[in-house]
């Protein structure tokens, strides 16, 4: 479900107690909130709870108090929370390597507001996609990798991440392994996305190592990345069914479409504040 473009959002999470979702909708209610979409979910085995309202707001709206009243409401819960404005539009920096599947969607679905996000930035490790971010207007960054100086190299695109004042990093389909510096700085603000393939197939040429197998199912997996190699927590996943027909560039061509599809879910569902993490895994409402 897309987000109405008028509504605030408020997510919060806390341990689970009774009460919770009342201290929630009540203020809203005594604020004079008209609620438009409600989500929550308590985890019995984690012991934590989250929710997730979008509201419109009345015509005097204080935003400092709204604020500060719901802190008071909320600690006697330990509610951590988030308050959204209308027409919030993230900073995003985009880093590729030479293909251009999820790179061209993303760019598409921001063109036609699917994705209400403001891409400032594109940085890889190659020149080839230079001309697809200049015909968008986006400054793009070509940062060669020297294997010897990983480190300098990570430093000029945390330089970008930072001057650039992005809230959100997409590795979209960028090639190259983090180091552990970097994945702690970018925890819980950087999505990864890639194949899916059962059994798991790692190295060169994967889709071909799954056609000699006979897979017969694809997909893509879109995470929060983190020091564990395309193990971060899980936010959207995707699969098709493919059979004996199904020669290796057609499960390429399949897998281009599902790692597109699958990213833009998963980017939708981070700028909307649908995700929540809980421990390694997420919730999403």
């Amino acid at each position: 479900m897309s987000r109405a473009p008028d509504t605030w959002i408020l997510t919060a999470d806390c341990p689970s107690m009774l009460g919770t979702v009342d201290a929630v909708t009540r203020f809203l209610f005594e604020q004079g909130c008209y609620v438009t979409e409600h989500h929550s979910f308590d985890d019995r085995l984690s012991g934590r709870f989250f929710i997730r309202v979008e509201f419109r707001q009345p015509e005097a709206f204080d935003e400092q108090a709204f604020r500060a009243g719901l802190s008071e409401r909320g600690e006697t819960f330990g509610m951590i929370f988030e308050l959204t404005a209308p027409n919030y539009r993230p900073k995003v920096v985009i880093m590729v390597s030479k293909a251009d599947h999820c790179l061209n969607d993303l760019l598409y679905r921001q063109r036609i507001n699917q994705l209400s996000m403001d891409m400032v930035a594109v940085v890889s490790n190659h020149p080839d996609l230079e001309p697809l971010a200049g015909w968008h207007g986006i400054a793009y960054y070509h940062f060669p990798l020297d294997p010897n100086d990983k480190p300098a190299q990570e430093a000029k695109v945390w330089q970008v991440i930072e001057e650039s004042g992005a809230e959100l990093v997409i590795l979209a389909r960028y090639m190259q392994v983090l180091s552990p510096d970097l994945c702690r700085k970018l925890d819980g603000k950087a999505i990864n996305i890639h194949h899916s393939l059962l059994p798991g197939f790692k190295g060169a040429k994967p889709y071909h190592q799954a056609y000699n197998k006979g897979v017969k199912l694809v997909g893509a997996t879109a995470h929060y990345i983190n020091n564990d190699l395309d193990e971060g927590p899980i936010i959207a996943q995707g699969v098709e069914v493919v059979d004996h027909s199904h020669y290796p560039e057609d499960l390429i061509a399949k897998g281009r479409d599902i790692e597109g599809l699958t990213l833009a879910r998963a980017v939708g569902y981070h700028i909307e504040r649908r995700v929540f993490l809980n421990a390694n895994r997420t919730v999403v409402l």
